[in-house]
């Protein structure tokens, strides 16, 4: 498949540093889905798009060190959520736009991810965010190395929440439609079966 027009370079960001609530505590980014951990699908699909791939987590470093060129973990301990792995994959990129991905969401596939890279080349100061209907989905993004200080002042002043923090700096939409399969999070039991 060749690109309407060669986009540039990106680092890749896989989020994998949750406490896995809804598992049972288990570490989702490991478990086996269709003979694969999960990470082992988005490796897949993120290796032939960079030479820069980072991943967050925050346990099982020995076993996610294969899945990546890099690994961060959050700079506070207690998993205090997404927006940590986020900073700390931002403040080690090498590249000026960071593609942001779940560790639970195997059916992502290529096109989704180039036009996500799309929509970054043409806005490439402002972070874009998938959004199904009304629902943004900030850990499906692509941000901007530089918005490291806005996202670290965010954090500095108690907000949590990636979506709010990347929607203050002036997230950009790329729609998707409410049922689409390929954003499908497989992140309790029932899903993963």
């Amino acid at each position: 498949m060749t690109e309407p027009f060669e986009l540039p370079s990106c680092s890749i960001l896989l989020l994998a540093g949750g406490r896995g609530q809804r598992m049972g505590g288990q570490d989702k980014g490991l478990l086996e889905w269709r003979g694969q951990p999960l990470i082992a699908h988005l490796h897949a699909l993120a290796r032939p798009l960079s030479d820069d791939l980072i991943l967050s987590c925050n346990r099982n470093a020995e076993r996610y060190a294969a899945y990546a060129d890099r690994l961060v973990q959050d700079d506070e301990g207690d998993f205090p959520g997404p927006l940590a792995g986020i900073l700390a994959g931002l403040a080690v990129a090498r590249h000026a736009q960071v593609l942001v991905l779940p560790c639970d969401a195997p059916l992502l596939d290529r096109p989704l991810l180039q036009a996500l890279r799309q929509a970054g080349a043409a806005h490439p100061g402002q972070p874009v965010m998938l959004r199904q209907g009304p629902h943004w989905q900030p850990l499906f993004s692509l941000i901007p190395r530089a918005a490291l200080a806005g996202l670290r002042q965010a954090w500095q002043a108690g907000d949590r929440s990636p979506r709010h923090a990347l929607l203050a700096l002036g997230a950009r939409a790329l729609d998707c439609a409410l049922d689409d399969p390929r954003l499908a999070n497989l992140n309790t039991p029932e899903l993963l079966q």
